[in-house]
């Protein structure tokens, strides 16, 4: 099947980040694009505003009828989170609809353009932005899928450039939830990761690997690769695919960061490969983690030739991706971080930062688990990681797509936690807490709902400041 025929397409679960994203790149090549989505959010409303079509009302009638009627010309996405009993997705099952889920539809996509897809357990969000951001700021045509709302653009999709097809770079994030990135067509991939996740999908760590090398063996015979230090010796450079193969890394790898200064709203380090230097890179966005991340965007950003100086100006102004290391209060004596990381690596790699920053103040998290065979399967490197904390409040677990796990609730992480103190707390009660000691560095970690309080205790920290300054 192509897009050849099809004027309009219809999305169920259209809310979604990465359903939107496509969603947005249908309107803008002149499709008609409607959906549903069982609640309205910002960014449905964001897409109404943009001409979308949304209901939110899984009925037949909510259908609009250029697409009811006109079942030859339609596409139909769908996610697979949608109930078998929709009554929506039955009808069109039943009436002779074309029906593709997501990741079909990016498949042919990336079938048709030249196609960097970045993929790991974690990074793949940010790495896949800033690697769009430098490309599109130096001048290049692309079209990014992104799986986050991204600063500089305050979009999950990225356009730039009027060119012919042929020029165009698509720049995609590879999901390896559901095995869905298994379906993409890459030319270049970068993997920033191969810890284990996704169990309840994969059954075991050494599945995940089998699926993230079954992925980088999808990679065009003439196309690149671009693999993490730790990601490269997890799969077996014996099992990669005989293309041109590149790692990098913090230290030792051939593409690597030197002399790397954390400092209260930036890091600086210089970037080598052992053809190239670019000495006194500054790089906004905070973290190791991101320092590593831009190296695999100068890389791609060097091979496809464009300049230091456009490399520089890049990586300096990307302002990142909304809840990645995202800086909400640094007020010199109170600091306000939010993250979504929700695996103990994230963990880990977010707290190791904020160290580096505020070496000398208190560092307070909240994080809230998600899903249980997650806060299950990793409780021990939860715990492990959270311990990089003076202070930790565990929410409890935000179930998602899940159903409760007898013996399984935050309470499991609570035990292994070394810190100067540890404590469960309710959601509804989590502000009165933070009202009492007044957290000298706060950080707020998870992949929930824990985002709706975000900007409450943003509000509340910068009024608490004002306050005191008065």
């Amino acid at each position: 099947m192509s897009f050849e025929g099809i004027n309009s397409v219809h999305l169920l679960g259209i809310g979604g980040i990465g359903m939107s994203a496509l969603a947005r790149w249908f309107r803008h090549e002149g499709y008609a694009v409607s959906g549903y989505d069982r609640t309205p959010s910002s960014l449905t409303d964001e897409l109404i505003a943009e001409g979308m079509q949304i209901s939110f009302v899984d009925k037949l009638e909510a259908i609009p009828d250029t697409i009811r009627n006109g079942a030859d010309k339609a596409l139909i996405i769908w996610t697979p989170a949608m109930p078998k009993d929709s009554e929506m997705l039955n009808f069109f099952m039943e009436n002779g609809f074309q029906l593709k889920k997501r990741s079909e539809v990016l498949g042919m996509v990336t079938d048709s353009y030249y196609t960097i897809a970045v993929a790991g357990t974690h990074g793949k969000t940010t790495t896949s932005s800033m690697i769009a951001h430098v490309l599109k700021s130096a001048g290049k045509p692309i079209v990014a899928f992104l799986g986050g709302i991204t600063q500089n653009y305050q979009s999950n999709l990225i356009l730039g450039g009027k060119k012919s097809k042929e020029q165009v770079l698509v720049v995609v994030e590879a999901d390896e939830f559901d095995r869905s990135f298994l379906r993409l067509h890459p030319n270049e991939i970068v993997l920033t990761s191969a810890d284990p996740d996704h169990l309840d999908i994969y059954g075991d760590e050494q599945h995940i690997l089998e699926g993230f090398l079954e992925f980088v063996n999808l990679v065009d015979r003439k196309g690149r690769l671009y693999l993490q230090q730790h990601a490269m010796q997890r799969l077996g450079l014996d099992k990669l695919p005989k293309v041109s193969t590149r790692e990098y890394g913090l230290r030792s790898a051939g593409i690597r960061a030197e002399n790397i200064q954390a400092k209260p709203g930036s890091f600086m380090f210089d970037y080598l490969d052992g053809k190239q230097e670019i000495k006194g890179l500054e790089l906004f966005i905070p973290g190791f983690h991101n320092v590593e991340n831009a190296l695999a965007a100068i890389a791609i950003a060097l091979d496809h030739k464009i300049s230091e100086k456009k490399i520089r100006k890049g990586i300096s102004s990307f302002k990142g991706v909304k809840r990645r290391f995202e800086i909400h209060v640094n007020e010199g004596s109170h600091v306000f971080i939010d993250d979504y990381a929700h695996h103990p690596e994230e963990i880990r790699a977010c707290l190791s930062s904020v160290r580096a920053m505020f070496p000398t103040k208190k560092l307070t998290v909240v994080f809230q688990p998600h899903l249980f065979t997650r806060t299950r399967d990793f409780a021990e490197g939860f715990s492990e990681s959270l311990s990089l904390a003076d202070s930790v409040i565990l929410l409890d677990i935000y179930p998602a797509r899940e159903l409760p796990i007898e013996g399984i609730t935050s309470e499991i992480l609570l035990g292994g936690i070394n810190a100067d103190r540890k404590e469960l707390v309710a959601k509804e009660d989590l502000m009165s807490r933070l009202d009492q000691s007044f957290p000298e560095v706060l950080v707020t970690l998870g992949a929930g709902d824990i985002d709706r309080l975000v900007p409450v205790i943003a509000s509340w920290m910068k009024e608490r400041l004002n306050r005191y300054a008065l």
